[in-house]
């Protein structure tokens, strides 16, 4: 189950750097909710629901500059029972602009996942920025 909760997390941030909608689709649930804490904008969201998660990328990714890369580390199953899940994982968010390569950000992502189709999926995302606190 553990190489299952975490196979869901790098789907998600695979799916998420490539602007692989599909998949971020088969990784959130329908009702999920994202929730960020922002350098020198505080708390932002919740966002809710995946339609609105998708239309959140999306701009994300048009304001986006060069290849943008999520690497999540540390990654660790808090919590679980059958139908529920917590996974944390350290940030680290890359840019390669083709001439240069920058580190964006480092944070703490928290996945509360749930169990449905036989697969697990993000019901809430929180992401807190290491230079916000």
């Amino acid at each position: 189950m553990i190489a299952e909760l975490q196979q869901a997390v790098a789907h998600y941030a695979h799916a998420l750097d490539e602007l692989n909608v599909p998949e971020l689709e088969a990784v959130l649930t329908e009702d999920t909710t994202w929730t960020f804490t922002m350098p020198g904008q505080g708390v932002l969201g919740p966002v809710a629901g995946r339609a609105a998660v998708l239309d959140f990328i999306r701009d994300g990714h048009t304001a986006q500059t060069g290849r943008v890369r999520h690497h999540l580390g540390n990654v660790v199953v808090t919590t679980t029972d059958a139908v529920t899940a917590e996974v944390r994982a350290y940030l680290v968010q890359t840019r390669n602009t083709g001439e240069s390569i920058q580190m964006i950000s480092t944070g703490v992502y928290k996945f509360c996942l749930r169990r449905s189709d036989g697969g697990w999926r993000i019901a809430e995302l929180t992401l807190t920025l290491d230079n916000a606190v």
